[in-house]
């Protein structure tokens, strides 16, 4: 009898252990604190780009006159200019010294100013060195809201500061939506939570979240929220520094450069000092530097080989492109990555290019309607999702 009881014990608590595990991965919600940032010493362009040990501006400054030594000799030429000719009296002699120490001050404060301008001119100096260097090619300055109404039809955008544009294809028997993005500035390329909250668990739809941030146009993102390791970066914190283990990742930096990474390879800490403002963890990487960089038999861990998928590339300064496929329908089958690959190569054209989460997740949403059929349990409907990319002010 005590046999079958320590059974019934141990099958119970197997039971609520199993239970909780599947609630705590899949369910209850955790809310995550934002982690002290790292102190940025120095910005560089690129991984590969060491900081020059001689900048300009140090150069510039080094040139600069000793202002200790110019007030030393200012001072002294100013008692000489002072100092009365002749002995009149004692009268004569305190006025003399007062205008002594007239003439010092009014040379200090001449001086004093000098130093504050040549401070100031040296700052500005080193901002515009580090906008040099954290940049990969020039930009825009940052707009505010648009100058004129935007030109919106069903497929496409255009205003002073974004130019979108969406196409359907039809490849390998599935539907791919592609929108080709033109900004003026990187600051348009923006990420989001659901709820604007940082955590596990936390969920909305795509667009959903994409209507609370007034997106243009958004798509999913990595879905950060399923996973306790790998980087997260976005618009400039860094939330999760964390290592997934030889996991590729999406770097996008101050100026919407984009390049793929290895965890393996550098910290988050790091690629937040060289201006990271945001670092999208699923993978892997498509396409680095125009060519095919995944393998025909590689796949995301659990996944099928067929499946709706999302991804981000970038064609040049400011030119990126958004692309999701249907799948998992009679209509629509499905792409492999190196199928994905291959249309982004061909028809985008792309220097760099990354898998975002796919399957049920891949959704692309346009002027707050769902341009794509996303697939959850074989119905043609929205999964919730924990984060976003997306083109908005």
């Amino acid at each position: 009898m005590k046999k079958y009881l320590w059974a019934v014990i141990y099958g119970i608590i197997l039971t609520a252990f199993t239970v909780y595990a599947l609630l705590d991965t899949f369910v209850i919600v955790r809310v995550y604190d934002i982690p002290p940032q790292p102190e940025i010493v120095s910005v560089s362009t690129s991984p590969e780009t060491e900081k020059p040990e001689d900048t300009e501006t140090e150069k510039e400054t080094d040139g600069l006159p000793d202002i200790e030594t110019v007030t030393e000799a200012e001072t002294k030429t100013a008692v000489t200019e002072t100092e009365p000719e002749t002995d009149t009296g004692s009268n004569t002699e305190t006025e003399t010294d007062t205008d002594t120490e007239t003439v010092t001050e009014n040379e200090t404060e001449t001086v004093t100013e000098t130093e504050t301008e040549t401070e100031a001119e040296t700052e500005a100096e080193t901002e515009t060195e580090t906008e040099k260097e954290v940049n990969h090619f020039s930009t825009g300055t940052a707009p505010g809201a648009p100058g004129v109404e935007p030109v919106i039809t069903d497929n496409s955008y255009k205003d002073d500061n974004i130019s979108i544009e969406i196409k359907q294809y039809r490849y390998k028997d599935t539907s791919v939506y592609v929108a080709d993005i033109v900004l003026t500035t990187p600051t348009l390329l923006r990420t989001a939570f659901a709820k604007d909250t940082y955590g596990k668990n936390i969920i909305a739809y795509t667009s959903v979240i994409s209507k609370n941030v007034n997106a243009i146009l958004a798509v999913n993102g990595d879905y950060y929220g399923t996973r306790e390791k790998g980087y997260v970066i976005r618009n400039g914190v860094l939330y999760r520094s964390k290592k997934s283990s030889n996991n590729e990742d999406l770097v996008i930096y101050q100026d919407g450069y984009m390049e793929v990474i290895n965890e393996n390879n550098i910290t988050a800490e790091e690629l937040y000092r060289r201006g990271a403002q945001n670092v999208l963890s699923f993978g892997p990487g498509l396409i680095s530097d125009g060519e095919i960089s995944v393998s025909t038999n590689q796949e995301v861990r659990y996944s099928l080989e067929t499946n709706p998928r999302t991804a981000i590339a970038f064609i040049d300064d400011l030119h990126f492109v958004f692309i999701v496929s249907d799948g998992r329908t009679s209509e629509s089958h499905g792409l492999t990555l190196y199928e994905l690959a291959t249309f982004i190569q061909t028809e985008v054209g792309a220097v760099t290019a990354y898998n975002l989460d796919g399957g049920g997740s891949s959704t692309m949403v346009f002027n707050g309607k769902i341009v794509n059929k996303p697939t959850t349990t074989g119905k043609i409907s929205e999964r919730g999702i924990s984060d976003i990319v997306y083109i908005g002010y």
